[in-house]
């Protein structure tokens, strides 16, 4: 059986992949870790499934620290922003491998281009699949308050962005008060998304209310803003149950962050400038309101200044024309009354005259002359037989005399 050393198998590996790929090949990959170390940067290479994200192939990278220095003159402040893991990459690379060492990929070049390209396939990606999931207008649609002054701000600690809001937010002309409280997070690399979902979650669940979320941060070329455009944290400010502002330094382009967020301005400033002017419309709503009061007081006052007026002018003539009616109706009583009251004498005067002839016939002596008597008893006239008694003197009176009885 015939047999080798180690250092015999390694030096025909190196021997065979020194004679199949004596060229520097390009190789799309992404980046999973990345290191540094004296100037040097050491790559973690992966490819994965589109289906399931799977881990098909892992190979170890490196820019040599003079490598990197050639790379910066080309590709400038992109380059550390190509270089953070996640990023989709198309590598210049030159196989190598040591008897020693093992296998390894020494980067020669990277194209920028590539990076860029498969950043906006996925966005478009990203984009379809927040659209399906309803997510575009969810957080658009919470209502924001006339004057949201209770802000929680997500940014970097030392974000000059930040400070250009604060700054912005406490020095405007109109002295309007706003309580700001900083959730900090990364605003850059591989912690920017699951440092802002945490702290979406912790003023999710703030006892004390706020009634707006600030995500703010300065400036950036496209790579520095590709993580806003990552579904997770698009899906995070979208299902937030407090309306998000958004202002995170970009003038051109935009990210998706900006699609689901309530409101997306351009620059933290811009967001400053966005709450002085609600609070400054507010105001001026409430001052325009109270204007139309005042107007509509004075009118109301004014009718009913002219309405006391009026009826001031008539309580001066009524009376007087009252009277005066009081006055004729008076005169023409005075007038009609003697005519009445001798009509009325006459009336009278007959009711007496027809009492006294009614009197003379009801007199007694009127009676007796027509044939009748009275019977008198103690000086009583009697009505009844049975108020006599048997011997009983009585007197009965005639028209021409009485005569004395007795009861027998």
């Amino acid at each position: 059986m015939e047999q080798h050393t180690l250092f015999e198998l390694n030096e025909y590996i190196r021997q065979v992949l020194a004679l199949n790929l004596p060229d520097a090949l390009w190789v799309s990959c992404e980046l999973s870790q990345v290191s540094r170390s004296k100037g040097h940067y050491y790559l973690s290479l992966v490819e994965k499934g589109e289906a399931d994200e799977e881990i098909r192939a892992r190979a170890e990278g490196i820019i040599w620290r003079k490598q990197y220095l050639k790379l910066q003159r080309k590709l400038g402040p992109d380059l550390p922003k190509l270089l953070q893991a996640g990023t989709q990459v198309l590598l210049q690379v030159r196989v190598d491998f040591h008897e020693r060492y093992g296998y390894k990929l020494l980067i020669e070049d990277i194209d920028l281009t590539y990076t860029l390209g498969e950043m906006e396939r996925q966005r478009r990606e990203t984009l379809a699949r927040l659209q399906a999931a309803a997510l575009l207008d969810k957080n658009s649609n919470l209502p924001l308050p006339p004057v949201p002054q209770r802000l929680a701000i997500i940014s970097a600690e030392q974000a000059a962005g930040l400070q250009d809001f604060l700054r912005h937010l406490e020095q405007n002309e109109y002295d309007y008060a706003f309580q700001a409280r900083l959730f900090p997070a990364a605003m850059q690399g591989e912690r920017t998304r699951p440092e802002i979902v945490q702290q979406l979650q912790s003023i999710a669940q703030a006892t004390r209310g706020y009634e707006a979320i600030i995500i703010i941060r300065g400036g950036g070329a496209r790579l520095d803003l590709a993580t806003f455009d990552d579904f997770e944290l698009c899906q995070a400010v979208a299902e937030c149950p407090v309306p998000v502002l958004v202002g995170i330094g970009h003038e051109i382009d935009d990210v998706l962050l900006d699609q689901v967020a309530h409101t997306a301005l351009k620059t933290p400033t811009a967001v400053a400038e966005f709450l002085i002017s609600r609070a400054m419309q507010f105001e001026t709503g409430l001052l325009q309101a109270g204007q139309r009061i005042g107007q509509l007081a004075q009118q109301k006052i004014k009718r009913a200044d002219f309405q006391l007026e009026r009826v001031s002018q008539q309580l001066q003539i009524l009376p007087l024309q009252h009277l005066r009616r009081e006055e004729g109706r008076l005169n023409g009583l005075q007038q009609q009354l003697p005519p009445v009251l001798r009509s009325k004498l006459r009336q009278e005067m007959q009711k007496i005259q027809q009492f006294h002839q009614l009197l003379q016939l009801l007199r007694p002596e009127a009676t007796l002359a027509r044939g009748y008597s009275l019977t008198i008893k103690d000086g009583k006239i009697i009505s009844s037989r049975s108020h006599l008694q048997t011997g009983e003197q009585i007197t009965i009176r005639f028209k021409d005399g009485d005569l004395n009885s007795e009861v027998l």
